[in-house]
């Protein structure tokens, strides 16, 4: 037994002896990583890709998805290897997504990541308005996407009714409409606000939708430079009740105002005789 402990002992402490077991071992690690290196590469990753060419602005619906085998090391972080972060989701709108093709993070957007997306969620009916703002009328950018507002309007220069005599310092303020659901707040140059909270930006419109006799009244309302109109976004709570209300007319004052100094047309009067 002491023989066999001598032994032992003498094999490894000749120099040669470690020499040749360490290039070994370095051997083996080298085989077994390169190994496992290779396995890696070519073990197959099920990854989605279209079936149809996919247009800008799509839907991705599962039928238009497909999936295919591909070695692990095509894969990289601009890949999307999931196919439930493809479903529904929307080509972007500068790209189109051939047949065949795998599907990039860079394609692939939210539908409120989707430049103009506010065209897919109002109202049928309703018609879009935009409304210039700034940091003050949108109380230090406190407006947001969801939020509900009320809408105002000033006007001066207001005749006097009992003597029809107009005076500059005659003002007229009231709310005309209520429950205006904000859908987007842009800035100068038409970039959403709230995409990025890391950049400050200051709002130059917010936009909202309302139904078309309002929108016209709006509309109207904007015109009446002589009146130097100022109309005023005013946010309000409605957005946390479980049903919030519907847009409406709040001041048939501010309404009878609007269209008896401007021209009605045939499709105001028609509104106005079905009130």
């Amino acid at each position: 037994m002491n023989n066999l402990v001598v032994g032992i002992k003498k094999f490894f402490t000749n120099k040669n002896t470690v020499t040749v077991v360490g290039v070994l071992i370095a051997i083996i690690i080298l085989y077994v990583g390169y190994n496992m290196r290779i396995n890696q590469a070519i073990t197959p990753v099920t990854v989605p890709y279209a079936l149809e060419d996919i247009n800008p602005r799509t839907q991705i619906t599962e039928d238009m998805i497909g999936t295919m085998e591909i070695p692990q090391s095509m894969v990289n972080n601009n890949i999307i290897t999931n196919s439930a972060d493809v479903i529904d989701m929307y080509a972007s709108g500068d790209s189109i997504i051939p047949e065949g093709s795998l599907f990039y993070k860079r394609t692939v957007v939210s539908a409120d990541q989707l430049p103009g997306s506010i065209i897919l969620d109002y109202p049928k009916g309703y018609v879009l308005y935009n409304l210039d703002v700034d940091m003050a009328s949108t109380y230090s950018n406190s407006i947001y996407p969801g939020n509900y507002i009320d809408i105002y309007l000033k006007v001066q220069n207001v005749s006097d009714n009992q003597t029809g005599t107009v005076t500059d310092d005659r003002i007229m303020v009231g709310k005309l409409l209520e429950n205006v659901k904000v859908l987007a707040v842009y800035d100068s140059n038409g970039n959403n606000v709230f995409a990025n909270v890391e950049e400050k930006t200051e709002p130059a419109q917010i936009i909202f939708a309302v139904p078309e006799e309002y929108h016209i009244l709006l509309r109207k309302a904007s015109f009446l430079r002589a009146y130097e109109s100022e109309i005023i976004p005013v946010p309000t709570a409605e957005s946390l009740e479980d049903e919030p209300g519907d847009v409406t007319l709040s001041s048939t004052d501010l309404q009878n105002f609007i269209n008896n100094v401007t021209a009605m047309t045939e499709q105001d009067i028609a509104a106005t005789q079905n009130q």
